[in-house]
């Protein structure tokens, strides 16, 4: 009989490898290196969660802290990462290259200190994607300092201790694997399950913060079925892979909404100082499609949660 305590101890060294491995890329500000460590950071935070009654309560209240100023401070910067990519990729899409150019150079003239016509796309390219840019910069280096720092330090060095000899609850950790894993999936399940039985309820206001709460749902049962596929085998990783996809198809709309929201906010602001803002409104509506096309396949995506 494999024990509780075992395998968690197992899955549990898995996912700090995975985060302490990331921190030579991020100092070194490799592609992609914040992403894997805020996605290893928030994966390590689930699993403390759903397996928490494995553990003792304090470190692990301790620790989650702890792993969430960490997500928290990568987040910034892997938000403005994403926002870049995602507004260049529009432009490139979507803008008029000609024009609406010419539309809005028609009355206008560079700003002090701008090389481009306000309205342009090249001017939208700069208020977009540069300035996000920027505030990724910003952040990769107050991430540099955070790592330089003795708390970062410390939580390394518990991390490291929890490898082999994290804090076990003496009773539960000596249950079968098998029995205490399935119990914690069905939990996760069932949580994720009333989110989406609730969802065709709720107004359209409430609706979209549900759905993003029904995502981090399916994140969640989704890294809880990884951690007990070694114990529980094809049931477990074909529930994660329906959560994942889940997780995939929620994560597109969250993305596209608020990149809608963020260039609208844009639009405003430029509208009201008298600036064409017709290139922000054809991004705000790509998105608003994008939006539309994610939130379609959603049914779909959450039928395996009432299987």
């Amino acid at each position: 009989m494999v024990r509780a305590g075992t395998a968690i101890v197992a899955a549990l060294r898995d996912d700090v490898d995975r985060l302490l491995a990331a921190e030579p890329d991020v100092r070194a500000d490799a592609w992609d290196s914040v992403h894997q460590m805020r996605v290893a950071t928030r994966r390590l935070r689930s699993v403390l969660r759903s397996y928490r009654t494995l553990f003792e309560a304090t470190p692990i209240a301790e620790m989650q802290d702890e792993l969430k100023w960490l997500a928290d401070l990568l987040g910034v910067a892997r938000d403005a990462e994403v926002r870049a990519e995602r507004f260049a990729a529009l432009l490139a899409a979507h803008a008029p290259q000609d024009e609406f150019a010419r539309l809005a150079t028609e009355s206008a003239v560079p700003k002090a200190g701008s090389a481009y016509v306000p309205g342009t796309t090249e001017y939208v390219r700069t208020d977009l994607v540069d300035a996000e840019r920027d505030r990724y910069r910003k952040a990769h280096a107050e991430i540099l300092d955070a790592l330089d720092h003795h708390r970062y330090h410390a939580l390394r060095h518990r991390l490291s201790s929890w490898r082999t000899d994290p804090p076990l609850d003496a009773d539960t950790s000596k249950q079968p694997a098998d029995e205490v894993f399935e119990r914690i999936l069905r939990k996760d399940r069932k949580r994720l399950q009333r989110m989406v039985y609730a969802e065709p309820a709720v107004s359209p206001a409430e609706r979209v913060e549900l759905l993003h709460d029904i995502r981090k749902g399916a994140k969640r049962l989704r890294y809880s079925c990884e951690g007990a596929t070694d114990v529980l085998g094809s049931a477990a990783k074909d529930l994660g892979t329906e959560a994942k996809r889940l997780q995939t198809v929620l994560g597109d709309h969250r993305d596209a909404v608020e990149s809608r929201e963020a260039i609208l906010a844009r639009a405003a602001r430029t509208h009201a100082t008298g600036v064409n803002a017709t290139i922000y409104e054809l991004l705000a509506d790509a998105e608003e499609i994008a939006a539309g096309e994610a939130l379609a396949k959603y049914p779909a995506a959450a039928a395996f949660v009432s299987g």
